[in-house]
């Protein structure tokens, strides 16, 4: 189907981060648009108050007349949504046009300067801030992001630009439909063994990543990694890190809740570099994001500017409650390593305080395959609340809970196992002085109220 014959698009899993940044694209393109999601959310009613008309039953019945007919209608699919659900069968009997969300992104490679950002963890802020780079200078840019960003309140920026900045999700393999002209690689500790089988097939999946950069793009690679690139002639290759690298940070200073850094890059340094979120995971971040940026033609003062003015991501390091008795946060980490990284960050910046961890892990078969991993890395902190298992997608396997996690934490770490229906009467009943909320499930519906419990203490 050529982009010319779409007249109406409909996405089955419309309420999701990343699906309903591509809805978006088509609404502002004036194309009728409609979906299916399973349940209706904040996000989901925004999207049909901008236009968007959703269902939350699976009946092909509720299937909008204008998204019947398979000459003009694309459909796009998140890989989560289950084979046996009625609205696909439908859509695959009648012979439409069927792309995953990922499918759509990389048609969008192909007709713009893609700037991605891939890697197991880091990708959301790490491409929030390169498209709050690039939207702020004279480059501007399209993005699709997989979180909402809190400086433009969305995760989705349209332009005129040529520049599109994509999170690069390497779940199902979905980043294989892209074709950047630049990409970042963040990180590559295995993940999605439910997908994967093996820690080598995953890093297999990276490395055919990287050959799908464009002839004169770049590939920017945290130093260090497992994984071993593979670019196409014409392909320019920079490592970066924290502190080490073609681009990494000298000099940081962390000090009274702020962070400076001067940058050092083969193309120009830009010292007295200040984080707008100043988290020191986020050093990183913006090494890659500055040094992506840059090789755009970004100017020192357009980096400087930026990385100041950045404001963050919703659920990424997400202060609720921050004054001199109490902190609560909620963090999207949900695989051991970005727990680990979100651990390390708190002790620097709380160095002498108590933090208890309130954990809700996501899926079964991560917790099965990672479950020593998340012991080891919620150890870091003084206390756990463990929840039950956030299944998303998957039915239960038997014999693993959360349980597995409570019983191999470090002797010495305080813990405690809640129903996730108990959480407001277990914060009510207790005091906090660091309270970090971690996960990719649901938990974070609750974060709001738990900072307004212990702020009215």
């Amino acid at each position: 189907m050529k982009a010319t014959d779409i007249k109406s698009v409909y996405f089955v899993g419309a309420g999701g981060i990343g699906m309903s940044a591509i809805a978006r694209y088509f609404l502002h393109k004036g194309i009728f648009v409609a979906g299916y999601d399973k349940t209706p959310s904040a996000l989901t009613a925004r999207l049909e108050e901008e236009g968007m008309r959703i269902h939350y039953d699976d009946n092909a019945a509720l299937i909008p007349d204008e998204c019947r007919n398979a000459n003009t209608t694309l459909v796009v699919y998140t890989p989560a949504i289950p084979d046996d659900h009625s609205e696909m069968a439908y859509f695959r009997q009648g012979g439409f046009e069927m792309q995953k969300r990922a499918q759509v992104l990389g048609t969008l490679t192909r007709s713009h300067k893609g700037l991605c950002v891939a890697g197991t963890h880091g990708k959301t802020t790490t491409s929030s801030m390169c498209a709050h780079i690039m939207h702020q200078s004279s480059n501007d840019c399209n993005a699709f992001l997989g979180g909402i960003t809190k400086n433009y309140g969305t995760n989705y920026i349209l332009s005129d630009s040529d520049y599109v900045v994509i999170e690069a999700d390497e779940y199902d393999r979905s980043f294989h439909w892209l074709r950047p002209w630049m990409t970042v690689i963040t990180s590559t500790d295995p993940d999605h063994l439910d997908i994967y089988g093996t820690k080598e097939a995953y890093l297999e999946s990276f490395r055919h990543y990287t050959t799908l950069i464009q002839p004169g793009g770049a590939l920017i690679i945290h130093r260090g990694l497992e994984m071993q690139p593979q670019v196409g002639e014409g392909v320019r290759v920079y490592d970066y890190s924290r502190d080490e690298g073609d681009f990494h940070a000298e000099n940081i200073v962390i000090d009274n809740g702020e962070i400076t850094f001067d940058f050092i890059s083969p193309i120009e340094r830009v010292d007295h570099v200040s984080l707008g979120q100043p988290i020191p995971i986020n050093i990183d971040n913006a090494v890659a994001a500055m040094a992506m940026s840059q090789l755009c033609g970004c100017t020192a003062s357009e980096l400087r500017d930026a990385m100041a003015t950045y404001s963050g991501v919703d659920r990424r390091f997400d202060f609720k409650l921050k004054d001199d008795r109490h902190v609560v946060l909620s963090d999207y980490a949900h695989h051991p390593q970005e727990i680990y990284q979100s651990a390390k960050s708190i002790r620097e910046l709380y160095r002498h305080r108590k933090v208890t961890a309130m954990f809700q892990p996501h899926l079964y078969t991560r917790t099965r395959d990672f479950y020593k991993e998340f012991a080891d890395s919620l150890s870091q902190l003084d206390e756990v609340v463990l929840c039950d298992i956030y299944p998303a997608r998957e039915l239960p396997i038997p014999g693993v809970t959360s349980q597995l996690i409570y019983d191999n934490l470090r002797p010495g770490i305080q813990r405690t196992m809640i129903h996730k229906e108990d959480v407001l009467d277990y914060v009510r009943s207790r005091d906090f002085d660091v309270l970090l909320v971690l996960g990719a499930g649901d938990l974070d519906n609750y974060v709001d109220q738990m900072a307004d419990i212990i702020k009215a203490k």
